[in-house]
């Protein structure tokens, strides 16, 4: 069987996701998916081999490390089956830019179990292991997830119980060994820097997309037309006389009217004009590199959203830190993959195979 060295783009950016949440959360709905449709950062100082042969049913390997066909139908099929709950089965038919859905689904997949299998060989490097507790639930979680199989299901993936646990347990370690290295990670963020306002704005916007959507922006004299239209907007907006949200509603390029957000989460300009409002303040025209805002503060200070937002920054700041040493860990590794295998397999578009839960169990027996 031919075999070729890992170069698929997704394989090879294994850095770990900083936009990403807690290891447990990465797949355990369509929803994860459809907002992660990417691979995990850049692949600098990959080491890649040519392999002598794989076995029959191997995908890839990471070092000694092993992903087998039946793993990859296990994730692939459970993601398949939580978008055509949502969406139906006519969601396959769609592609954007010359690529499938089902091409992207496989990609993620693939990136997302690389990912899996280089924190398990982290956490052996590291030599965390499970503990008595922990092992039984692996044990149960497979259990569980298998006996949940209809014979159909089982046939198509080729999966047994004793794959079920071993993948189970290769999630837990991962899990642990990201868990371990943040655990003492708990930064003092203050009122300030986790400040989160609320606003509404009134948008023109001063760009356009051609036919391959591309931004083009508008001409100077059309500009500027924009921004007049804006500053007289602007004078309605303080004359005590009309609302802003009706304002909003007729003149606005932007059907969302209000936005909540903390330090570092919108446009510069448009936040530095935001944060620098008292309450029911209407700005000044803003211009950014979208077009003009007129902008008015509703709440200064949420103390709930800025609460929230503290927790947001400590996870982003744990991650940054497993980031670090994860994408250390990951330079150092071998890889490749088996490209006539891969390139053969397909979701399994079969009525009989609706299993979609081999997450939630994970979920019900290690919860975060």
């Amino acid at each position: 069987m031919p075999v070729t060295t890992w170069n698929r783009k997704s394989l090879l950016k294994l850095k770990y996701k900083a936009a990403g949440r807690r290891l447990c959360t990465l797949l355990l709905s369509a929803a994860c998916c459809l907002a992660g449709l990417t691979a995990c950062g850049s692949g600098d100082g990959t080491k890649v081999v040519f392999t002598t042969g794989f076995g029959r049913n191997e995908v890839f390997r990471i070092e000694d490390e092993v992903c087998t066909k039946p793993e990859i139908l296990v994730y692939l099929t459970t993601v398949q089956n939580q978008y055509e709950s949502v969406y139906g089965v006519e969601i396959w038919n769609t592609a954007l830019d010359g690529v499938t859905l089902e091409e992207n689904v496989k990609e993620t997949v693939l990136a997302r179990i690389a990912q899996i299998k280089s924190m398990y060989l982290l956490a052996k490097d590291r030599g965390v292991t499970l503990d008595p507790d922990e092992e039984e639930r692996v044990g149960r979680a497979a259990e569980e997830y298998y006996a949940s199989l209809n014979e159909t299901e089982i046939e198509l993936m080729g999966i047994s119980q004793d794959l079920a646990e071993s993948m189970y347990r290769e999630y837990a370690l991962a899990d642990k060994v990201y868990r371990q290295i943040i655990q003492d990670i708990n930064p003092e963020i203050s009122d300030d820097e986790a400040r989160t306002i609320t606003v509404q704005h009134i948008f023109f916007s001063t760009v356009m997309r051609d036919g391959a959507g591309n931004r083009i922006l508008y001409p100077e004299n059309q500009k500027q037309a924009v921004l007049e239209r804006a500053r007289e907007v602007r004078e309605l907006a303080v004359d005590g006389e009309h609302d802003f949200a009706e304002l909003a509603a007729q003149y606005s390029e932007d059907p969302t009217v209000t936005y909540s957000f903390g330090k570092g989460e919108m446009d510069p300009a448009f936040e530095e004009a935001a944060f620098n409002l008292e309450t029911d303040e209407v700005s000044q025209v803003v211009e950014t590199e979208s077009g003009y805002h007129i902008i008015k503060c509703l709440n200064t200070f949420d103390r709930e959203e800025t609460d929230a937002n503290k927790q947001k920054i400590v996870e982003e700041r744990r991650r940054e830190v497993f980031g670090e040493e994860y994408d250390a860990f990951v330079a150092t590794l071998v890889r490749s993959l088996n490209e006539e295998l891969w390139e053969k397999l397909t979701l399994l578009h079969d009525s009989r195979v609706t299993t979609s839960n081999f997450f939630e169990v994970y979920a019900k027996y290690f919860p975060r």
